[in-house]
C-alpha cells in the first residue's frame, strides 16, 4: 500500500511503509545515497539555496507539561515577556541584517496572543510590508488564530513532536487530536503551515517515526522539521539517551523525498549529538536555517533544550552554509524561495551550473500533477566517496566531504 503524497519524488515502491522504513533504517553505503538523491532534489527544486530567517523568543512562559522540555509549567522559576520596545529592537536588527523572515517563538500561554497581535502590525511597517511574519506559540484557538491572521501572520509553526496517539499522550499530557485540530485551523485559514518530529524519544519506533514524516503531507504543511531529543536537564526526561543524529539526518532526508518543494529546516538542535550538525542538515536536503536574535538577557533564558542549548548566531548560519556549499537566501529572494515552497511540487527552472551535482532532466505525467524524475549522468556523489561501517564516522565523513 502506497501512503506517501501524489506530489512525493518516489516512485510507487518506494512510498510503502516497509520501503520508508528500510530508508529510515539506512546507515553506511545506503545512507550516503540516500543524503545524495535528498539534496539533488532539494537544488532541483529550490537550487542550491537556503532561506535565512532571524527567530525573536518573545516568552518562556508555558502552560504544558511536556516531559522533555524544562520549560513546563511544573518548573518553578523567575520567567520573562519581552518588553515590546525590545522585539521591535530585535526585529530593527533582523532588517538590518537582510533577513526577510521574522519569527516570533515562545512557550504555550494565552498571552502571546496579544502580544503577537500587537506586535505584527509594527513589524510589517518596520519592513515596509516585505516581510514574512512567522509564529511558534503552541496551540491556540481558532478565535485566536484568526485575530493573528488579521493581524498579518503569514506562516504557523505546530510541531506535532510524535504523531503516535499514545506516546503524544505522554509525552505531552495532551490528546494529539488537539494538536492536529489547530494545525487543521491553521491550513483552512491560510497561514503557511509548519509541522516537525522529536526523533529519539523514549518508547518512540521505526512505525511511529513512519507516521511522522507521512503526516506533514496529510495535514497540508509546507514546511516541516526533525531534531533529535535532547534530554534537558530539569525535565522528566533528563536521565535518558540523546537522540540519534544519524536517524534524525536519515528522517530529514526522507521528508525532503516525500515532500519536495517543502521548507526543511537545519535546526540547531543537530549541532548537540556533534558539531558540524547542521553541515549535515544540509547534506541530508535542508534548505532553511534560523539566526537566534533574541536580547542577550533572556537568551540563555529560554531553556526549550537546557540551559546549555545551542544558540545560532550570524556567523555560525554562514559559515555553516559555506561549508555546505549552499547560497543563503535573504529578503526578497527568501521570501520568494518560500514561494516556491507553497507550490505544490512544481520544481524550479535552474541552469545547468546550479544544479550542483548534476542535472536531473524532469517530466510531468498523470492528472494529479505527479513530478517524477528521470535521472541524467551526475557528478560525484556521497556514495562514491566510500563509507564507513561506524555511522559516526560515516557521519563525519560526509560533513567533512572527505573521499
Amino acid at each position: 500500500m502506497t501512503t506517501a503524497p501524489a506530489h512525493s519524488y518516489l516512485p510507487a515502491r518506494r512510498r510503502t511503509r516497509r520501503a520508508i522504513a528500510g530508508m529510515l533504517e539506512a546507515t553506511g553505503a545506503a545512507q550516503r545515497r540516500l543524503f545524495d538523491e535528498a539534496s539533488e532534489v532539494r537544488d532541483t527544486f529550490f537550487g542550491r539555496t537556503a532561506v535565512v530567517r532571524g527567530v525573536i523568543e518573545i516568552t518562556d512562559v508555558c502552560v504544558k507539561s511536556c516531559l522533555y522540555c524544562p520549560m513546563r509549567v511544573e518548573n518553578r522559576y523567575q520567567r520573562y515577556f519581552q518588553r515590546s520596545d525590545d522585539i521591535l529592537q530585535a526585529t530593527d536588527a533582523i532588517r538590518q541584517a537582510g533577513l526577510g523572515v521574522v519569527a516570533l517563538q515562545g512557550g504555550e500561554t494565552p498571552a502571546s496572543t496579544t502580544l503577537a497581535t500587537r506586535l505584527i502590525p509594527a513589524i510589517r511597517q518596520a519592513f515596509d510590508d516585505d516581510v514574512e511574519v512567522l509564529l511558534c506559540l503552541g496551540d491556540k484557538s481558532r478565535a485566536d488564530l484568526e485575530r493573528l491572521k488579521r493581524a498579518g501572520a503569514d506562516s504557523y509553526i505546530l510541531k506535532q513532536e510524535t504523531a503516535d496517539p499514545e506516546l503524544h499522550l505522554t509525552m505531552r499530557a495532551v490528546p494529539l487530536s488537539s494538536r492536529l485540530g489547530c494545525a487543521h485551523d491553521l491550513v483552512a485559514l491560510g497561514f503557511r503551515t509548519g509541522m516537525g518530529a522529536i526523533v529519539g524519544l523514549p518508547g518512540q519506533g521505526t512505525a511511529s517515526l513512519i507516521e511522522d514524516v507521512l503526516l506533514p503531507g496529510r495535514i497540508g504543511a509546507q514546511m516541516m522539521s526533525a531534531s533529535p531529543f535532547i534530554p534537558a536537564a530539569n525535565s522528566p526526561l533528563s536521565g535518558a539517551l540523546m537522540g540519534d543524529l544519524g536517524l534524525t539526518l536519515n528522517m530529514l532526508a526522507v521528508m525532503r523525498l516525500l515532500h519536495p518543494s517543502a521548507l526543511i529546516p537545519a535546526v540547531s538542535a543537530l549541532e548537540k549529538p556533534e558539531p558540524g550538525g547542521q553541515v549535515l542538515g544540509f547534506a541530508a536536503g535542508a534548505n532553511v536555517i534560523t539566526i537566534n536574535f533574541t536580547p542577550e538577557e533572556n537568551r540563555q533564558k529560554y531553556a526549550i533544550y537546557g540551559s546549555d542549548r545551542f544558540v545560532v548566531r550570524r556567523e555560525h548560519a554562514l559559515g555553516t552554509l559555506r561549508k555546505a556549499g549552499i547560497e543563503p537566501l535573504f529578503g526578497r529572494d527568501a521570501l520568494a524561495s518560500m514561494t516556491c515552497g507553497s507550490t505544490q511540487g512544481v520544481p524550479r527552472e535552474r541552469g545547468p551550473q546550479s544544479m550542483g551535482v548534476g542535472s536531473i532532466p524532469l517530466k510531468f505525467c498523470g492528472s494529479d500533477g505527479q513530478v517524477r524524475f528521470e535521472r541524467a549522468s551526475k557528478g560525484p556523489s556521497f556514495r562514491q566517496r566510500g563509507c564507513s561501517a561506524d555511522a559516526g564516522a560515516n557521519l563525519r565523513r560526509i560533513r567533512d566531504g572527505r573521499d
